[in-house]
């Protein structure tokens, strides 16, 4: 390959004369890198390397590196060097150069079989690069002949060696497939090649994992290789030896890890479903785990109930549809299910004690899913079988929700309390999950056994189980509208008696409370059975969040049933208030709590609260402005001015300023008219110093209510047009650090077209811009800019007609909006945000359809876009059907849903059922 040297240079080659990239230089760069303590040196020597990696020079000094007298840290960036140039710049070699080329690299993959693994490593990589692009047509049978070659006798190497050179180069094979920059329909011609090459791999594979005699080392590598080439989508039926060998290497506990590796891997695989016959064959095996499952919990050995609880999962959770099908076989997968629940109560504290439990959490959304998706006499007998196991389940899932002892919690760490606490969620959201299958009888259930444990007196309850049970309860009580369940009376009436002894306790009660808040709207009579429990939490700083939410929940729900507690109510607030005993943003719920309550009582009675609320802090007030040297006025607003003139630049400041006026605009509506220039001045001040989504989200507020009158027209279109162009040059400047900020323009933008689509009309709004930075953010990672970006467009679309400038854009950028759509669609956007896409493609089929007709066709045209999966037909038969569908908004949403899985591969696969 020297004769390379004569080449162009590839990218970076001119940042060094070429004379300066030899193996001397080299050698000294790689000694400086590695030992040189100045990292300045380092990183320069860094990226002299990096351009040397890639200079026409490296053909000729990545051999040289590679001799026997170099140390391996030099050896590595030779091997490195030429998988760089094979995989990056493969059509710079000439064609009569291959075979060269590839012999030299088997010759060292030979030598080095018995020397370095790193270097072995990175040349099998650049050969499997190598047989990537030659297959199938320069190298026809290229794993066949590896495979050849290394078995060849007269090899100086020795046996083992030889087997496990080839086996890692069989290995890295798939890998490099899965990251490779072959141009898209090169990567489907080589996966095919590779599917048919995988005849002579397998066999191989199952007769050295079977073959008494293959040392460990070798039986590794061989289930290691499995697990690369699985993820190819080979069919299941074809690795069904090899996953019979795997279990029975899970024996060995050298080979652990690796075999759960592969059997996972076969298993989860997307196209597996299809493979009924394999997967019943699948569940003995797995069944058959079982003792060695019990053994490992017994033993404390996490790893092994770990790996086994994955394999359990794996073949439940992916293909749980598929075997409930299975109607004849319906106790085996029973016996599944019932060694999973086993995964799900296995002993012990997560993740202190074990680390399982998490992971099977998912497979019961995804059975409950399946079971309520069959017809209803399916169903009816699946829901016989299965209710009694979901029953079981809530009963484990609460045990496992419990805390630990005072003295065992004590021990733990912060990062392990808040992995509990997490855990906890997971549990709570599974128990809302499941109140679906189970309906009320499950809020009964917990009740009798709450019931039971308070009035026993045969034996002393512990404090866990009460506040796992509270916990249950909460956790269904805040989703689900139980306004209607027969036993929250009994609940109501059992929460005065529970021996409230601490903290995890008191707070599950205090939430519990709060989730029942609208119940107790209902049924006033039963407030002041809670309401002292919650006022004297009020006093405990640790009881901050529970206490003060709770007490804002009540205030909200029942403030008309509350007049005969205000006076207690205020009280009790004023004097924490006064004592700071809660942060501040508690503090402020506090006040909201207080708000809520007050604006239910007569005026003298609120003015009467009013002024014993606030005095104090219009003190504190006038004190901060004296200490800034600002004159005092007595209004509000006019203060508040005077502390923004020097905090302005403060962002909390701001962001509490906007909070306060927020609250003030939502509550008096129309009464607070005569402030809306005052305000409108005071934003666009706010917003150009320092850009916050609060200022924004106050604007859309201001907009909503008073847009459409004439009178406060000219403020707020002059705020609304400082506001977007203080935006506009934001996203010239970058805007992906400010999500939040995008976000609130986005809803900003979709208000103003809804309420006052004269905002658009003003000739000083650059409609263009605005359309794409809104683009733009439809490419955001975060969700919700996301959707907001989508339902700008959706209350763009429809105003193409009437207003001139929409018109002219859509016109002129409508194609970029569809691209970017479509992008999404193929699998750059969370599957969770489809509807929202489905959305804009319907406005444009509605509003734009000849333009539709016409961009759609030649956006789809590229092969490859938007997802290499796709072939032709179904791109054509994509459009076809959107332009079609101009009525039917669910329609537009199902051909969506339907395309982004077969852009995503997972088209007929059970991660539909997430759909």
């Amino acid at each position: 390959m020297e004769r390379r040297e004569e080449q162009p240079g590839a990218a970076g080659a001119g940042a060094a004369p070429a004379l300066d990239f030899t193996v001397e230089n080299v050698e000294k760069a790689l000694h400086q890198l590695y030992y040189d303590p100045n990292i300045e040196n380092k990183n320069l020597a860094q990226k002299w390397l990096m351009q040397a990696q890639v200079s026409p020079q490296a053909w000729h000094f990545s051999w040289q590196l590679l001799q026997p007298d170099k140390v391996p840290e030099i050896q590595y960036f030779g091997a490195s060097a030429l998988h760089i140039k094979i995989s990056r710049y493969w059509s710079d070699i000439p064609t009569d150069q291959y075979e060269s080329l590839k012999a030299q690299l088997f010759t060292q993959i030979t030598r080095f079989a018995s020397g370095s693994k790193i270097v072995l490593t990175r040349l099998c990589v650049a050969l499997a690069s190598l047989a990537l692009s030659m297959m199938p047509d320069a190298w026809p049978c290229a794993v066949a002949d590896m495979v050849r070659l290394f078995q060849a006798e007269d090899s100086p190497v020795d046996g083992q060696g030889r087997c496990l050179a080839l086996l890692e180069l069989l290995t890295v094979l798939p890998e490099e497939f899965q990251t490779s920059r072959l141009p898209q329909y090169r990567k489907g011609l080589v996966r095919t090649s590779l599917a048919v090459e995988c005849g002579a791999v397998f066999p191989l594979l199952e007769q050295l994992l079977q073959q008494p005699s293959s040392p460990s080392c070798v039986r590794q590598k061989v289930l290691k290789c499995f697990s690369s080439w699985v993820q190819l989508e080979v069919p299941l039926q074809d690795c069904e030896a090899l996953i019979q060998a795997a279990f029975a290497a899970l024996q060995d506990s050298e080979l652990f890890d690796s075999s759960v590796e592969a059997i996972v891997n076969a298993i989860s695989q997307p196209d597996a479903q299809r493979y009924v016959n394999t997967l019943l064959k699948l569940i003995p095996l797995v069944l058959g785990l079982q003792e060695q499952l019990r053994q490992a919990v017994q033993n404390g050995d996490m790893e092994t109930s770990h790996g086994i609880c994955r394999i359990a999962v794996a073949l439940g959770e992916n293909h749980s549809r598929a075997l409930l099908d299975q109607v004849e076989h319906w106790q085996s997968f029973l016996a599944l299910v019932n060694m999973i629940m086993f995964c799900t109560g296995i002993p012990g504290h997560y993740p202190v004690n074990e680390t399982t439990s998490s992971l099977t959490l998912t497979f019961w959304y995804t059975l409950q899913d399946d079971i309520l998706s069959f017809e209803a006499e399916k169903q009816a007998v699946y829901q016989q079988v299965y209710r009694p196991v979901y029953f079981q389940l809530v009963d484990v899932l609460l045990h496992k929700a419990q805390f630990p002892s005072d003295e065992e919690y004590g021990f733990w760490s912060s990062d392990e309390k808040e992995q509990f606490r997490i855990y906890r969620v997971d549990i709570s959201d599974t128990l809302m999950y499941v109140y679906e299958m189970l309906g009320a009888e499950l809020l009964s259930n917990l009740y009798d056994k709450l019931g039971r444990l308070l009035t026993s007196s045969e034996e002393p309850y512990s404090w866990q189980h009460t506040e796992a049970l509270l916990y249950g309860f909460q956790s269904i009580a805040e989703t689900i509208d139980v306004n209607y369940s027969d036993v929250v009376p009994g609940l109501i009436g059992l929460i005065p008696r529970i021996s409230i002894s601490n903290v995890q306790l008191a707070d599950t009660v205090m939430f519990t409370i709060g989730a029942l808040s609208e119940w107790l709207a209902d049924h006033p009579v039963m407030i002041n059975s809670v309401l002292p429990l919650v006022l004297h939490a009020l006093g405990n700083p640790e009881l901050s969040v529970s206490s003060v939410s709770t007490l804002k929940k009540i205030c909200r729900e029942c403030k008309y049933d509350l007049p005969p507690y205000a006076a207690n109510i205020v009280a009790v607030s004023q004097d924490v208030l006064m004592k700071q005993i809660h942060k501040t943003s508690q503090c402020m719920w506090l006040m909201q709590a207080l708000g809520f309550l007050l604006s239910a009582l007569q005026v003298e009675e609120i003015l009467k609260n009013l002024h014993s609320l606030i005095s104090p802090y219009i003190q504190q007030l006038e004190k901060l402005a004296e200490e800034i040297v600002v004159v005092v006025l007595q209004q509000v607003f006019q203060l508040i001015q005077k502390v923004l003139s020097k905090w302005l630049n403060d962002a909390q400041v701001v962001e509490a300023v906007c909070a306060i006026f927020e609250k003030s605009v939502k509550t008096l509506l129309d009464d607070f008219a005569p402030m809306v220039p005052q305000l409108c001045e005071m934003l666009g001040r706010m917003y150009s110093t320092i850009p916050q989504a609060s200022a924004l989200d106050l604007t859309r507020q201001l907009v909503h209510i008073f847009a459409h009158e004439p009178a406060h027209f000219p403020p707020i279109e002059a705020l609304f047009l400082l506001v977007t162009s203080v935006t506009l040059t934001l996203f010239q400047q970058g805007p992906r650090d400010h999500p939040d900020i995008v976000d609130s323009f986005m809803q900003l933008l979709a208000q103003a077209l809804k309420r006052k689509p004269d905002l658009f009309l003003c000739e000083r709004l650059d409609v263009k811009a605005v359309f794409q930075c809104a683009v733009l953010a439809l490419k955001f990672p975060e969700a919700p800019t996301v959707k907001a970006s989508c339902g700008f467009f959706t209350e763009l679309l429809p105003r193409c007609g009437e207003v001139e400038s929409v018109g002219k854009v859509v016109q002129e950028d409508g194609r970029m909006l569809l691209i970017a759509v479509l992008e999404a669609i193929g699998g750059q956007a969370s599957r969770s945000l489809m509807d929202c896409f489905a959305d804009i493609l319907f406005a444009l089929n509605k509003h734009c359809f000849s333009l539709l007709s016409m961009w759609i066709k030649e956006a789809l045209q590229p092969p490859g876009f938007p997802s290499a999966r796709l072939s032709p037909e179904q791109k054509d038969t994509f459009s076809q059907q959107i332009l079609r569908e101009r009525v039917n908004k669910r329609r537009v949403k199902e051909m969506v849903k339907e395309f982004t899985l077969l852009c995503r591969g997972l088209h007929g696969t059970d991660y539909t059922a997430d759909y």
